[in-house]
């Protein structure tokens, strides 16, 4: 389940989903379900030099796979299992032949959270 809470120009600043919170770009996760997700994303040194390129500029995904020097279905390959735990988002526009996928990351800070809060 998802919930944005967009401020006066209506940009997200905060993205929720059970067990990881974006919020002003930082990821928090919590339980192990989640932080196993995003610890196995995270595995990868194709992935890291990825999001570490994305913290620059966006880019789309022809552009990646040069970056990575792999090709192009493995370059989306790797920014799928990026999706799917919010660390990239992605957008279709039209390119030279057709449309192309533009990915972008707002994340700067990954914080893992092994405990849950005390309660009063």
């Amino acid at each position: 389940m998802s919930s944005a809470v967009t401020n006066e120009t209506q940009k997200p600043t905060e993205v929720t989903r059970e067990g990881i919170i974006e919020k002003d770009g930082i990821l928090i996760v919590s339980g192990e379900e989640y932080i196993y997700r995003v610890c196995s994303a995270l595995a990868s040194p194709t992935r890291i030099r990825i999001l570490i390129e994305l913290l620059k500029r966006e880019a789309d995904v022809g552009e990646i796979a040069d970056m990575i020097k792999q090709s192009k279905a493995n370059a989306s390959t790797q920014v799928r299992r990026l999706e799917e735990i919010g660390l990239v988002r992605s957008e279709y526009r039209p390119g030279v032949r057709g449309v192309r996928k533009v990915v972008k990351t707002a994340v700067r800070e990954i914080r893992i959270v092994l405990a849950p809060p005390k309660e009063e």
